[in-house]
């Protein structure tokens, strides 16, 4: 049975709930992130904004500079997990296999849903409007028969876009799209495949598998799977998450081992923070660096106890990147993940302290839970390492940042 995958990303998220909860701020350039004149980025922005070239992830400065009508407002963490909850219970009432991605965006299967509820399209839409008239805000949906295309199509026409993706459409669709549609291609890597004349999807369709394996390794072979609409990924529930994870792809390749390992601590971070908003402690760390000639090493390691706390993830990530002798050569992609979520486990150390004097480890859950808390309600600068601070800022602007679970 050809499986149905439908890929629903909510427009503009944090925006929207802010324009929602004030209609005199429709149609306006609203831009979430804060004050313009602090030090740090824009979370989100509305249609509005983006239209003065304002985008997620840049500098607060640079969007007013761009667009100094627009209208700052602080992020209200607390107001959007309220309608992302919202919204995960209406997806829930249609089938019980999805895999949220982040508070606005998520996948689900479809494939047992239409026996009850009709045609999957049928089902897209009625989704669609639910989350119109009771969350009071739009969303873009793409269905495909799996995860890939289906995140393809609800990008393709946005905002409150609904593009099905099927057999009979594949080819047409993806012939002319850039390659840098495809998952896992970067700037760096783009430029690569600009270089071998490979500049649309449907060119890399047409392209010798076996070059491309030889120019990229196993990268390669996966882009050329994509290009062809393959994609064999379950969707996984919240429960089946086998591991949670972060990486980062440079524009530019860096041996500043400093500048890495700083982004490793900003990723720990990250990978943490996930952990407890899933409610998950794994004892499985694992480190993957890409290299320049797009050769990709990793190393693992199993932990006695299972921890979500950044300060561990982050002390032995940074043994394992040792371990590969990050730095000795120029570096393009480095990630790190948890996994091995079954085991139990209680003890935690923290990074700062020795096995002679260490904090309760309910204390320790109270304190970062307490920061998680902040942080949703405010935002992620409002309390964070000093050196996190000045990484993301460094950061931003010269990567491409993937998520996976």
């Amino acid at each position: 049975m050809e499986r149905k995958i439908l890929h629903i990303d909510m427009d503009a998220f944090f925006a929207a709930v802010e324009q929602r909860d004030n209609p005199a701020l429709r149609g306006q350039p609203v831009i979430v992130g804060g004050d313009p004149n602090a030090r740090g980025v824009v979370s989100t922005c509305s249609y509005e904004a983006r239209k003065f070239g304002v985008h997620s992830a840049m500098p607060l400065r640079e969007a007013y500079r761009r667009c100094p009508k627009g209208i700052f407002l602080p992020v209200r963490g607390a107001r959007y997990a309220q309608a992302s909850r919202q919204i995960m219970t209406i997806l829930s009432d249609f089938t019980p296999v999805i895999e949220p991605l982040s508070l606005d965006e998520a996948f689900l299967d479809l494939t047992g849903s239409e026996r009850i509820f009709g045609p999957v399209e049928e089902i897209g839409r009625r989704i669609v409007a639910r989350i119109g008239t009771e969350v009071g805000l739009p969303a873009s949906v793409g269905i495909a028969p799996n995860k890939f295309l289906a995140k393809l199509a609800s990008d393709l026409r946005k905002p409150q876009g609904f593009v099905v993706i099927s057999a009979e459409n594949l080819r047409e669709i993806l012939a002319d799209l850039p390659v840098s549609k495809l998952w896992g291609v970067g700037p760096k890597t783009e430029e690569q495949l600009l270089a071998m004349g490979i500049r649309t999807i449907g060119a890399l369709q047409r392209f010798d598998p076996l070059k491309l394996v030889e120019r990229f390794g196993e990268l390669g072979s996966h882009l050329y799977q994509l290009a062809h609409g393959h994609d064999e990924r379950p969707v996984l529930t919240e429960e089946e998450t086998k591991s949670v994870g972060h990486e980062v792809t440079f524009q530019n390749d860096t041996d500043d081992r400093g500048f890495l390992a700083g982004v490793l601590l900003w990723l720990s971070d990250q990978v943490a923070r996930r952990l407890r908003r899933h409610g998950l402690k794994g004892r499985t760390i694992t480190v993957k660096i890409r290299d320049l000639d797009f050769k990709t090493f990793s190393k693992r390691l199993t932990l006695p106890t299972a921890t979500d706390f950044e300060e561990t993830i982050y002390r032995e990530g940074f043994k394992l990147a040792q371990q590969l002798n990050w730095g000795s050569r120029q570096v393009r992609l480095i990630g790190i993940s948890v996994s091995g979520f079954n085991e139990s486990g209680s003890r935690q150390l923290n990074l700062f302290e020795t096995e002679e004097k260490q904090e309760a480890p309910a204390e320790l859950d109270r304190l970062h839970q307490a920061i998680d808390s902040l942080r949703d309600r405010y935002g992620e600068a409002i309390v964070t390492k000093g050196t996190i601070l000045q990484i993301q800022e460094k950061v931003r602007g010269r990567r491409d940042l993937d998520d996976h679970q």
